[in-house]
């Protein structure tokens, strides 16, 4: 099995990464039905300005760079975000990426037990994430890994 290490972004890394991240999560947005791309692209920048007003020194949130644990080679990268609750800490993962080179070779899994073990050194106590309909590969991983549905939403084009 693959390993990682989770190294926070730098502010240049963060900047690309926010360029790429708006326009995946517009065009996953307009590929799920859920609305057009033009609506879609315009919520995209609203909701990572909303979630991210610092950037990666935004309170709570953890952005970082997946390197191979063995070579150092940068595989993808990681945000995730901790805040308290009534009943502990609790975790979501707001985006997951793989470079392309590196998929289908188990560090999307790796990325996953990392988020875990940084969870649980620090008394978190469940991770969410949401995850399109159409990505299949992801939903089955997640799966796999012993995540379970909370909510599904429908729709029918018609």
């Amino acid at each position: 099995m693959v390993t990682v290490r989770l190294e926070p972004m730098t502010d240049a890394q963060y900047l690309d990464y926010r360029e790429r991240a708006e326009d995946d999560y517009a065009d996953s947005i307009a590929a799920s039905g859920a609305m057009a791309l033009p609506e879609a692209r315009r919520k995209a920048g609203e909701d990572y300005a909303r979630l991210l007003p610092d950037g990666p020194a935004t309170p709570g949130h953890h952005l970082w760079r997946v390197v191979d644990g063995d070579d150092g080679g940068d595989v993808g990268l990681l945000w995730l975000h901790v805040a308290q609750r009534s009943d502990g800490l609790h975790a979501f993962v707001y985006d997951i990426e793989i470079r392309e080179q590196a998929r289908r070779r188990g560090y999307g899994r790796a990325v996953m037990r990392a988020a875990e073990r940084f969870c649980r050194d620090r008394g978190v106590v469940s991770i969410g994430l949401n995850v399109f309909g159409h990505n299949t590969g992801a939903r089955a991983l997640y799966a796999q890994e012993g995540y379970q549905v909370t909510s599904v939403q429908m729709r029918k084009p018609l």
